[in-house]
């Protein structure tokens, strides 16, 4: 079938209105997928620092070990230089902190070395900012360490990230989004 006389632009002037929102839509995904992708790494790295800090009790050094790992973790399309904050800190059982007691790690503006098992040491790249819930203060005993811990510590960790948009079109809306994701575990038994 043959278009009428002046038909011949309606499809093309429809496909122009549509392209637009066609367009951000996609770009919409885009970018909600790549956050997502990013959020994930850092829970991923959260969850995997809270492993090793509950593994590592109150050896000296953990902190050190739980802020590589962090680090290691955190891969594409998220990026370590992101990270602009890591909490180490202690847990009641349903992951929130207890009171004030967090070792709060600031990334960038100086690094930190640990020394650990058998004299090896390690250097990341943040600084203890403040420091409420230090290693030798942690109860990985059964049976408790007196001073408020009656039994195991649940060890907590919380990464607060910096998320940039990707596309042009995005950063009309803003620069990122920053987030915070944590994880705590209950500390593995030393005695």
């Amino acid at each position: 079938m043959l278009p009428r006389a002046g038909e011949g632009g309606q499809g093309l002037l429809e496909f122009a209105l549509v392209l637009p929102v066609i367009m951000l839509v996609a770009v919409g995904l885009m970018e909600f997928a790549v956050f997502m992708n990013a959020r994930n790494a850092v829970e991923f790295a959260a969850r995997d620092g809270s492993v090793l800090a509950a593994e590592g009790g109150n050896t000296p050094g953990t902190d050190c070990v739980v802020l590589d790992t962090v680090e290691r973790d955190v891969v594409a399309p998220a990026t370590q230089i992101r990270i602009q904050i890591v909490n180490i800190y202690w847990s009641d059982r349903n992951g929130d902190q207890n009171g004030s007691n967090t070792n709060t790690y600031t990334r960038g503006g100086g690094t930190t070395t640990c020394t650990y098992g058998g004299g090896a040491s390690l250097t990341v790249p943040y600084v203890l900012s403040s420091g409420g819930y230090l290693e030798g203060a942690r109860c990985d005993v059964l049976a408790g360490c007196g001073g408020g811990h009656p039994g195991l510590d649940t060890i907590g960790v919380r990464v607060t990230y910096l998320h940039q948009w990707m596309t042009t079109i995005a950063k009309q809306a803003g620069t990122g989004v920053t987030f915070t994701v944590g994880s705590a575990t209950r500390m593995e038994p030393q005695q």
